[in-house]
């Protein structure tokens, strides 16, 4: 009877410091993982995606989009390719742990930070840049 209640509890563990991990390498707090909502809000950060991204979360059928969109950007900003993102929806329980634990480094939003930034700048409206603009 142990055995039904540690063996699941040590897996769930497993799972949570692999995430705790994943959080730690982009320069997040680790506890951020276990919070369920912020969680999610730090990962939208970790990938380069808006707070407000965090609402299309909750609405049936989009939010299906955008968690593997999210995927898809968390696999290039640890380097990795669409092979991996399938990897992390599919075989989760594997490729989450080989993020966390594994050799891949946080390369920042979209594995591209230059990238990143120009694509930043062309999507702003004139008020965002500044009075000097």
């Amino acid at each position: 009877m142990g055995i039904l209640f540690i063996l699941p509890l040590a897996i769930v563990v497993f799972y949570i410091a692999a995430g705790w991990k994943i959080y730690q390498k982009a320069g997040q707090p680790g506890w951020a993982s276990i919070i369920p909502i912020y969680g999610a809000y730090i990962l939208l950060k970790i990938v380069g995606k808006p707070g407000w991204w965090l609402l299309l979360y909750f609405i049936p059928l989009v939010n299906i989009v955008y968690f593997v969109w999210t995927y898809n950007m968390l696999s290039k900003s640890f380097g990795k390719d669409e092979g991996f993102t399938v990897g992390l929806l599919l075989l989760g329980f594997v490729f989450w742990p080989i993020l966390g634990f594994g050799s891949a480094k946080y390369l920042g939003p979209y594995g591209d930070p230059v990238a990143f930034n120009a694509m930043r700048e062309e999507s702003t409206f004139d008020f965002e840049k500044g009075v000097n603009g």
